[in-house]
């Protein structure tokens, strides 16, 4: 797998399908995601792409949240992996890029640098400079720039949306068994052990 640090794609991995997201402990609600994308790749004969951040947004503007992702780094590349992505683009979250206008980032990086054919996004994706983005003014683009938007109903575990924000409140509760259903797997942590220092 291809993991790019800039939005310098090669010539093979443009024209492809890129979902954008945190895809954070990436659950049965992103596998939804994924699952239609692979039947878009089957379908159009299109590689699969992400489009993520690091560090997450929230946490950039919150120094303060602690132990906030569910999944670390090398856990997310693997289960994106699994899930038939070819290539990321993981792209460093600074102030200088959180003050992109959300114009700018439909223009200059979604049309001139990925030049995607298609977008699979959340119904609540936001982007830009102070969230000002929504799916909305992607899709009034679509035409002009050649991409489509693919935003499917978010999956719903028992009345409620499958989330990254579901998960994290029931592993601060405790429920480890809710949280594994939606993730369907096993939370698990990584972490350094020091040597000589007791657990």
């Amino acid at each position: 797998m291809k993991i790019y640090k800039s939005f310098n794609l090669k010539k093979s991995h443009k024209n492809s399908i890129i979902l954008i997201g945190n895809f954070d402990g990436v659950h049965l609600g992103h596998r939804k995601l994924f699952n239609l994308a692979k039947k878009f790749k089957s379908k159009f004969k299109l590689k699969i792409g992400v489009l993520t951040f690091e560090p997450m947004p929230k946490i950039f503007f919150n120094k303060k949240i602690k132990n906030f992702k569910i999944s670390n780094f090398d856990q997310k590349i693997k289960l994106l992996k699994d899930l038939g992505v070819e290539f990321i683009v993981n792209k460093k979250f600074d102030l200088n890029f959180s003050k992109t206008k959300s114009i700018d980032f439909i223009e200059k990086i979604i049309y001139k640098k990925l030049e995607p054919k298609f977008i699979f996004v959340s119904n609540n994706f936001r982007f830009g400079n102070q969230r000002e983005g929504d799916v909305k003014q992607l899709i009034k683009y679509e035409k002009k720039y050649g991409y489509k938007i693919i935003k499917p109903e978010p999956l719903k575990y028992k009345n409620k949306i499958a989330s990254s924000s579901l998960v994290r409140s029931f592993l601060e509760k405790g429920y480890l068994d809710k949280a594994n259903k939606i993730l369907k797997r096993n939370w698990t942590i990584i972490g350094k052990v020091e040597k000589g220092r007791k657990i």
